[in-house]
């Protein structure tokens, strides 16, 4: 049981869940592809990860564009021969009130984080296909488990990916594994960088500084599935603070 030398390429790499991920694989001896929209954030996460003598490169990556997956895969195939792993974990939660009327915060909820999931999937199969391995990792949320006000459209779009994940697991065969993490509330400025609701925000806020736990903890959710021998599938995962409901 290991992640030494494995290739892994995360989306949403410079902050939060993403970050934590990078920093606690490249520990435990994963080369790392970091792909994320802000450059100077995954240039700082990658200079961490050199600095305490592991291996990352990087990429500017929007996941709503299809391209800059195919070439996130690309540059781990280019510079490493391979691609063992995608963690598809960007995602955003401008979350209201369906009467609030923010179309456009759903439509970017849709584009983020169900579609640019498949096209990390789509992304990642082909060459999973050839090397006869791979293991694809996505991130969830408890929002789409139990299902509350305000998070109708976000909870939506993470439960739509939960099915697709399911489904791509039961087509998989036995050379790709499939996983799904399920975070509940996250110390991370996630939710409170994307919600453009005043009220919602401060809703939020106030309950992840009551519950909220660090994301060390679904980065090592995701190394557990990750490190186990390749004839061993971690299906799913929740990962939630002790008090949360």
């Amino acid at each position: 049981m290991t992640i030494e030398n494995k290739i892994v390429a995360i989306t949403g790499a410079g902050r939060g869940i993403g970050r934590a991920s990078a920093l606690h694989l490249a520990a435990g001896g994963a080369r790392l592809v970091l792909g994320a929209r802000s450059e100077a954030e995954i240039e700082t996460v990658a200079d961490e990860i050199k600095a305490a003598g592991g291996e990352a490169i990087y990429r500017t990556t929007d996941v709503t564009n299809r391209a800059d997956l195919d070439a996130l895969v690309g540059l781990a195939c280019e510079r490493f021969g391979r691609l063992d792993v995608i963690i598809n974990n960007a995602g955003i939660g401008p979350i209201s009130r369906f009467d609030a009327l923010r179309v456009e915060d759903w439509d970017a909820m849709i584009d983020v984080n169900l579609k640019g999931a498949l096209y990390g999937i789509a992304a990642a199969l082909p060459v999973f296909g050839r090397q006869d391995g791979g293991h694809i990792v996505n991130v969830l949320s408890t929002a789409g488990i139990k299902i509350l006000p305000t998070m109708g459209v976000y909870a939506a779009t993470k439960n739509a990916l939960r099915t697709a994940t399911e489904a791509l697991r039961q087509e998989s065969g036995p050379n790709l594994r499939v996983t799904e993490i399920s975070p509940g509330f996250i110390n991370t400025n996630f939710a409170d960088a994307s919600i453009t609701d005043p009220d919602v925000k401060a809703s939020i806020q106030k309950r992840k500084d009551e519950l909220a736990i660090s994301p060390s903890a679904i980065a090592r959710a995701i190394a557990f599935a990750i490190e186990q021998p390749s004839d061993v599938e971690i299906g799913s995962i929740v990962v939630r603070p002790t008090a949360q409901d």
